[in-house]
């Protein structure tokens, strides 16, 4: 049975309506709610249906981050992670922490913990990168399968649906191997009060990125945050052929 290792990251809640900081280097997170990462979340899903399956044998969650990650990696352990590894990232370098930085340390512990396949989402929803499973599978030297919407098992290969523009793709990757998860491939579960006490009590092993030999200084720097242009109040117009003259003004037509 397969060794599972799932990235999670605690990102500011969808719901959230996003203000810029006034240095215009960040968007403002303090006493902002935040939670798991939504495609970190049908990832989480997927692992624990594989091992529901008997496919894979042992669930490992790793987040990177300020303190508070450990609350996504308690939603992951609550849905049917077994364990977790928190990469503790102090705030002075966690604000300029990068896709690579990431894809470095996931790559290692994959090495230490011999593990078979590496299940993340496909991006995070507050960078929108979409590079970490890209990299992780470049580093390890692994085949990729991403944006998946469905991943069949069999026997020492995984079959992955993904959507591409205008249909869908079907490859077959040989394990061990990097998948990153897509919006439909599945409807993740809501943790059971009973699964969220158990959680409490799964282990939580701390570590930081010198502790497997990632140096994680910026590689570039944010010059600039803005908020996007606000959009001009639209007008009625009474017919085809006014329109026609309004967009040859705009230079439209």
């Amino acid at each position: 049975m397969a060794r599972v290792l799932v990235g999670v990251k605690r990102v500011i809640d969808y719901a959230v309506k996003i203000r810029v900081k006034p240095d215009k280097l960040g968007v403002v997170t303090d006493g902002v709610k935040h939670g798991l990462n939504p495609f970190d979340e049908i990832a989480v899903e997927e692992a624990v249906r594989m091992k529901e399956k008997k496919i894979a044998s042992e669930i490992i969650a790793v987040s990177c981050g300020l303190p508070q990650a450990q609350e996504s990696l308690r939603t992951a352990l609550a849905m049917g992670v077994d364990r977790g590894i928190h990469v503790e990232v102090p705030q002075t370098q966690y604000d300029t922490l990068q896709p690579l930085h990431v894809s470095k340390i996931l790559a290692k512990i994959a090495q230490d913990e011999k593990i078979d396949v590496i299940i993340v989402g496909k991006q995070a929803i507050d960078d929108d990168s979409n590079q970490t499973a890209q990299m992780t599978a470049a580093l390890l030297n692994w085949p990729q399968a991403t944006f998946a919407s469905e991943i069949t098992v069999e026997g020492n290969a995984i079959v992955v649906k993904r959507e591409i523009d205008g249909g869908l793709e079907t490859i077959k990757v040989k394990l061990p191997a990097v998948i990153s998860a897509d919006l439909r491939l599945n409807e993740p579960r809501y943790a059971t009060l009973p699964n969220i006490m158990k959680a409490k009590k799964k282990p939580i092993k701390k570590i930081t990125a010198a502790d497997v030999g990632v140096d994680i200084a910026p590689r570039q720097q944010v010059l600039s945050v803005e908020d996007p242009p606000t959009r001009q109040a639209g007008s009625v117009l009474p017919d085809v052929d006014t329109l026609i003259s309004k967009l040859k003004e705009k230079g439209h037509l």
